[in-house]
């Protein structure tokens, strides 16, 4: 145990680098406009980046079954091979999805084959990390899951020079390559952590939920789980809806170039980053509810100021896209910590997988939303839609913490 508690801190280094592979699922936006114009012109058929949004849908909905899945076989044998056979998937289907010259082709390389890595990889990661951390689950969600987020920070403006330059595919194909090789390696060298590993110097704590190590059947029986699971996707919706769309929004709302909006992308990928990171470290300290809430709100307030962007506000337009860049990055940098804390670090893995079906619904109905509500080029419609839902989702927050005897 006590070689653990040192380098556990290394093992946390690698599954950061390992998630910064596997986070480039919010680049989708700087990708989808021109792999639409390359399909259409293949097929001759009128494809939009609207239309290819099912295969981002698909991805994120079909992400937790491989979580659940590979979530199993982490818990008993350890992450190694999942995070391999994940890399695998990763590399494949996004070098796949570069060579794919139809839309059906896409949507099994980008929504199949790549959501299947993404589930594999992103869960093994953050939750073997996790139990190596009881006495900084905060911190270490945060760096796991932020360093997920970092890569929309430098996929975007690398994949808009490589689009420039040599074309979707090769952007697709080349990124696909680099990213598979450095998850391999990277699964190669996780371990397993200990059952029951307790950091040297720490004592766990006798009062809090994570004591019970609740089995995932007994889970889904309580109501907690239900709360937490509604919070996920009401507040997730505001975040999917915005990140999926944020490049197009940019060119049409604000009239930006593709290069300025790539930027736009970088940013408001920037701030989730920095969210994942911050509100860990505050959520240790504070309680990872109340941090939420709070979030929560922010990015109701960002989807109401949204309404209002336009050129001539840009302020309005990057205050927006901070809080809900902020909020979004807060729901995956505390919620696999959280779930940990309320249910206990034994089934985390499978539990996790289970509660990260909320964020995938939230993946599907957000693009969702927008191809609906979006009217002649305005998104009025969709980021009050978005705000209601985040209202509804920080209602239920409260109704958590009413019900929380003790801060988790």
């Amino acid at each position: 145990m006590k070689n653990f508690t040192h380098k556990r801190w290394t093992l946390l280094a690698i599954a950061c680098l390992i998630n910064l592979c596997t986070g480039s699922v919010y680049a989708w936006s700087v990708f989808a406009g021109p792999k639409a114009q390359q399909l259409s012109e293949l097929t001759g058929s009128l494809i939009t980046a609207g239309d290819l949004a099912i295969a981002f849908s698909v991805c994120n909905g079909l992400a937790p079954i491989p979580m659940i899945l590979g979530g199993y076989f982490v818990d008993r044998l350890g992450p190694k091979a999942v995070i391999v056979v994940g890399g695998l998937f990763i590399g494949a289907g996004m070098f796949f999805s570069g060579a794919s010259g139809t839309f059906l082709s896409f949507l099994i390389s980008y929504g199949l084959i790549f959501g299947l890595g993404l589930g594999f990889t992103y869960g093994a990661a953050v939750n073997n990390t996790i139990k190596f951390f009881p006495d900084h689950r905060g911190l270490a969600g945060g760096l796991t899951t932020g360093f997920y987020g970092l890569c929309s920070v430098i996929v975007p403006p690398i994949g808009q020079y490589l689009i420039a330059t040599n074309g979707i595919s090769f952007a697709f194909e080349s990124l696909g390559i680099v990213f598979g090789t450095v998850i391999v390696l990277g699964g190669l060298l996780s371990i397993k952590c200990p059952p029951d590993f307790v950091p040297q110097g720490w004592t766990k704590p006798t009062n809090n939920f994570a004591s019970l190590d609740v089995d995932t059947l007994s889970m889904l029986k309580r109501p907690r789980f239900w709360l937490m699971f509604a919070f996920l996707l009401c507040c997730g919706v505001s975040g999917m809806m915005i990140l999926s769309h944020a490049a197009v929004i940019a060119r049409t709302q604000i009239g930006y170039s593709a290069a300025a909006a790539a930027g736009a992308v970088a940013f408001i990928a920037l701030v989730n980053t920095f969210a994942r990171l911050v509100t860990g470290v505050l959520s240790d300290k504070f309680g990872q509810l109340p941090t939420l809430i709070g979030a929560a709100i922010g990015a109701a307030a960002g989807l109401s100021l949204l309404v209002f962007a336009d050129a001539d506000h840009l302020f309005l337009f990057y205050a927006a896209f901070a809080c809900i860049g902020f909020a979004f990055g807060s729901l995956m940098g505390i919620y696999p910590g959280f779930t940990a804390a309320v249910f206990g670090t034994k089934h985390n893995s499978t539990n996790y997988g289970l509660m990260f079906y909320g964020f995938s619904l939230a993946g599907i109905i957000g693009p969702w939303l927008i191809k609906v509500l979006a009217i002649d080029g305005s998104y009025s419609y969709v980021y009050l839609c978005g705000c209601a839902l985040t209202c509804l989702g920080v209602f239920i927050g409260f109704v958590l913490l009413k019900i929380n005897k003790e801060k988790v």
